[in-house]
């Protein structure tokens, strides 16, 4: 997206809407890169499920274990879905959360099979993980809390002390 049409307001080098700090594509791939568990969500009809999944990074691809059942179901429909990883701290009420939207397919070739089995991702739920899908990226975004109530609230006690 270029500067000319991204919403929001320019604040020093940064993208701010409305408190969100709009982070760019490397930096959602880092905080991606962060974390190994994340939220799959996929349309069950009209049914929005969100389940948990442990993951790995393959060429900026979301990767994950299965077993039989609707994730696997899903990739091999070759679905839209979205994954989403954040970290929050409700103390400080700061966070942020990346978004990563693409189709769902299994990993069925050996030579990737075996690239994605050597990643040493492993599903806390270890029995009947046999099937490995892969989120094919269409678009990724993240956001950034860049100020919360309790930061809002100390920057005030800190400008009365002056």
């Amino acid at each position: 997206m270029s500067p000319q049409s991204r919403p929001g307001t320019l604040v020093g080098m940064e993208w701010v809407d409305e408190g969100l700090e709009i982070l760019s594509e490397d930096e959602c791939r880092a905080l991606l890169a962060m974390v190994n568990v994340g939220r799959l969500a996929v349309a069950l009809g009209d049914v929005p499920l969100v389940v948990p999944v442990n993951y790995g990074l393959i060429d900026g691809d979301v990767v994950f274990a299965t077993g039989e059942g609707t994730k696997l179901r899903t990739a091999l429909e070759k679905a839209l879905v979205a994954f989403e990883v954040d970290e929050i701290d409700e103390l400080a009420e700061v966070g942020w959360s990346v978004l990563f939207v693409g189709h769902a397919r299994e990993v069925v070739d050996p030579d990737e099979l075996a690239r994605v089995q050597g990643l040493g991702v492993r599903s806390w739920v270890s029995e009947g993980r046999d099937h490995w899908v892969r989120i094919e990226r269409s678009f990724v975004s993240g956001r950034r809390i860049v100020s919360g109530t309790a930061n809002a609230e100390l920057g005030a006690e800190s400008a009365s002390d002056l």
